[in-house]
């Protein structure tokens, strides 16, 4: 079948837009890390960086949840519920445990700003599930982990009920539905608001909705798809740039909505091919330092800038910083995450062999056993 110009099924190029898009994103979050927070500095950041440049930084988490619906539904279009989830195992993991153990030490070395985490707390954060076990983050970042790891098990799902267009599509209706009728009748803060992510739904299935106009071409109903999901993701922008702004600060809260759409219309290029001309094995580099990058950032950069603030003046020590951080994410990526991930994948399938046939026996084991009872 022939679908938008392509054989239904046949593999496509990598989407390299994606990973200079992620990098992106990281970087947007970095900047307002850096420049917009007042306790990196021990002072007030708007009087270092007049007009706050990077106020709205925080909305790059938005988009890396977009373009996480958008990449985990390709990724995983073909494959089982075992293989999807061994493929997200393997790729949080490695850098994820190298940076709880080099933020939980850091204090240690060099005291900052935030008091440290206990290492029987470090070892609780080291499985990723602290948050819900009521464990204190090690890393004020990893919420977002938290969130990702919630969507990939709500849309294991519908991978084992096996991906196909129909049922991706009753997946993010029915997720979008429920997300509504939650918001609106029940209180926030309850357990389901938490299954439901009901904040950050939205971002995910406009992400999927987008995947799915990319792969089968678009629709009124993959349209339908992304748009509600903008609309429902608009509360939660508005309410969140409330809370980004330092206290007594007249910041607007409309730009969020602009720089969200802008976020949402950035995905649909993507989807629809108006972005394809930007390509180069560059964007591939850049895109492997992006995750490292987002988990080490704020607690090694922003030590780094406590530590010097007074040395130079800030936007070249933010230039600086930023560099030394970059080049230290590639070199996690190259020196961590690759010789690791292999060797993760292996344990996990081989331990998932030896659980399979301790749970359901061979046929020859249960000949050989037939043979010894008779």
């Amino acid at each position: 079948m022939v679908v938008n110009g392509n054989v239904e099924g046949q593999a496509r190029p990598r989407l390299e837009i994606l990973d200079g898009l992620r990098f992106l994103a990281a970087m947007a979050v970095l900047a307002y890390h850096f420049t917009a927070m007042d306790r990196v500095w021990d002072h007030s950041a708007a009087e270092l960086f007049p007009g706050q440049p990077a106020a709205y930084g925080w909305l790059g988490v938005h988009l890396f949840f977009l373009i996480s619906g958008f990449v985990i539904c390709m990724s995983s279009w073909g494959r089982g519920v075992g293989r999807f989830l061994t493929s997200r195992a393997v790729r949080l993991y490695p850098a994820y445990w190298l940076s709880v153990v080099a933020i939980a030490a850091l204090p240690t070395v060099w005291p900052w700003v935030k008091e440290p985490v206990g290492w029987d707390s470090a070892l609780v954060n080291l499985t990723m599930f602290h948050e819900p076990l009521g464990v204190r983050p090690v890393a004020e970042v990893y919420w977002t982990l938290w969130a990702e790891l919630r969507f990939y098990l709500l849309f294991s799902l519908v991978v084992w009920w096996g991906l196909n267009y129909r049922r991706v599509v009753a997946f993010c209706g029915v997720w979008l539905g429920a997300v509504t009728v939650v918001k609106a009748a029940v209180p926030d803060g309850t357990l389901l608001h938490q299954v439901l992510m009901t904040d950050y739904a939205p971002l995910f299935t406009g992400g999927i909705g987008c995947y799915l106009m990319y792969r089968f071409g678009p629709t009124l109903v993959t349209w339908g798809i992304v748009g509600a999901s903008f609309l429902l993701s608009v509360p939660a922008a508005l309410f969140r740039a409330g809370l980004e702004t330092d206290p007594g600060a007249a910041v607007p809260r409309w730009p969020a909505v602009v720089l969200m759409a802008v976020c949402f219309l950035l995905i649909a290029a993507v989807a629809l091919g108006w972005l394809g001309w930007i390509r180069g094995r560059w964007l591939v580099v850049i895109g492997a330092t992006t995750y490292p990058l987002y988990l080490l950032h704020f607690n090694v950069g922003g030590t780094v800038l406590y530590l010097t603030r007074e040395s130079m003046p800030a936007p070249l020590l933010v230039v600086l910083v930023t560099a030394g951080m970059i080049l230290l994410a590639w070199l996690v990526h190259r020196y961590v995450e690759r010789p690791l991930a292999p060797l993760l994948r292996r344990a996990i399938l081989g331990l998932a062999t030896t659980v399979r046939r301790r749970v359901r026996p061979s046929t020859t084991d249960k000949a050989a056993a037939g043979r010894t009872t008779g």
